[in-house]
């Protein structure tokens, strides 16, 4: 797995990055052109073109490592989808509820599963990088801590835009008619936080380790 993703910093590194970039930009475009609800692409495109920006103001002088850059242009991708549908209305899960007659849309579910576990990578480089806390046990505590801090702002911001825009904001909370959705965002990604740490870590630290080998090698 180790040789999966190019050396860091090599000319394959760099091939990867501007395809991601160009293939983000891609779906972009994509994602805006009519989409279901102008006003709700706003609000759901908002957090990707937010992580790309950061990800392009930090580079190069501060690079993350492959794994995470895909976790990042993946999570996008999926804000985009939502964003060009709506979560309560890609036609795929749609497709979905009615073969097997399921409760709602679940694509929202699957949203709030990335919602956990990419910041839960993104948490663990930073705060492996920045020795935050050395202790497996107590990393993976804290990332669990913060990415559940940040569905819990998410949801305050989804109530805070219901109460600016009323029944605009219906398909932005997309609740589909359950009474514990909020419940349920924040458990699955948590879930999502716990699970990805013991499975990507092993790959997410040799990653690390190549990186810093690169960083110490131009001084």
């Amino acid at each position: 797995m180790s040789s999966t993703f190019p050396a860091p910093g090599s000319s394959n590194s760099r091939r990867w990055l501007a395809t991601l970039l160009i293939s983000f930009v891609a779906v972009l475009v994509w994602s805006g052109y009519a989409p279901a609800n102008r006003f709700i692409w706003i609000l759901e495109a908002t957090p990707a073109v937010i992580y790309a920006a950061v990800l392009l103001a930090l580079y190069p002088r501060v690079r993350l490592t492959m794994l995470v850059y895909c976790l990042i242009w993946l999570h996008a991708a999926v804000l985009l989808v939502g964003a060009h549908w709506t979560y309560s209305e890609v036609p795929f899960f749609d497709w979905l509820q009615e073969e097997y007659g399921l409760a709602r849309n679940y694509y929202d579910r699957v949203g709030h599963v990335f919602q956990g576990f990419v910041p839960a990578m993104i948490t663990r480089e930073i705060f492996i990088r920045a020795d935050v806390v050395r202790g497996r046990v107590w990393r993976y505590f804290l990332v669990c801590c913060v990415v559940l801090a940040i569905s819990a702002f998410y949801e305050f911001t989804e109530w805070w835009v219901a109460v600016a825009s009323g029944t605009a904001a219906d398909a932005f909370l997309a609740t589909q008619g359950d009474v514990w959705d909020t419940q349920w965002d924040m458990f699955l990604a948590l879930s999502g936080a716990a699970v990805v740490q013991p499975v990507l870590s092993p790959w997410h630290d040799r990653q690390l380790q190549a990186l810093t080998r690169q960083q110490q090698s131009f001084g």
